[in-house]
Order: structure tokens, then sequence, then C-alpha cells
């Protein structure tokens, strides 16, 4: 059994390999962090949709390749564009909320 004493806080491990928010290297974490969940977020609502990459990118006028590129977490978002891909393309509701 684990000692939980010894557990260490996610945000300790990130300020050990990444240093404090605020920082160059942080930040450039933080936002490919975020490109990546909202890659994986578009790819299990695109699936659950049962679409295509191809089929996504032609109900939103946009290409395959850029929808594989957010997938992997390869390419910045626009707020805009991801509500387009989920709302246009998809046709669900995209919420966001402040914590």
């Amino acid at each position: 059994m684990a000692d939980m004493n010894n557990i260490t806080d996610f945000e300790d491990i990130l300020i050990e390999k990444y240093g404090d928010k605020g920082t160059a290297k942080r930040d450039k974490y933080d936002a490919d962090s975020l490109a990546f969940r909202l890659g994986v977020m578009l790819k299990q609502a695109r699936k659950d949709a049962n679409l295509t990459q191809e089929e996504l990118a032609e109900r939103t006028g946009t290409k395959k390749s850029y929808i594989s590129r957010i997938e992997r977490g390869l390419s910045d978002i626009q707020i805009s564009t991801f509500h387009k891909l989920i709302e246009t393309g998809l046709g669900r509701s995209l919420n966001i909320s402040i914590g």
C-alpha cells in the first residue's frame, strides 16, 4: 500500500519540470497541453457522431489535414473555429466555463 504522505501534487511536478506559471517554458507546456486536450475532445465527439475527418472537414469548409492536425494537438485553434467544428460540423453545442 502506498504511503499517502509521499504523494506529489501534479502542479508540483509541473513546476519542477517546466517552471512556475508565467515562465516561457511553462507557458509553452500549458498551450501545448490545451491544444492536445481540445484535439482529444474533437476526435471523440467526431467519432461519437460517426463522421470521418474528411466528412467533418466538408461540413465545415476546411481540410481533412487541418482536422487531423487539431486532433493530434499539432495546431493551435481559435475558439471561433472550434465552435464552428463542434456546432456546424457535429451538430453539438459548445459550452465554456470559467472555474
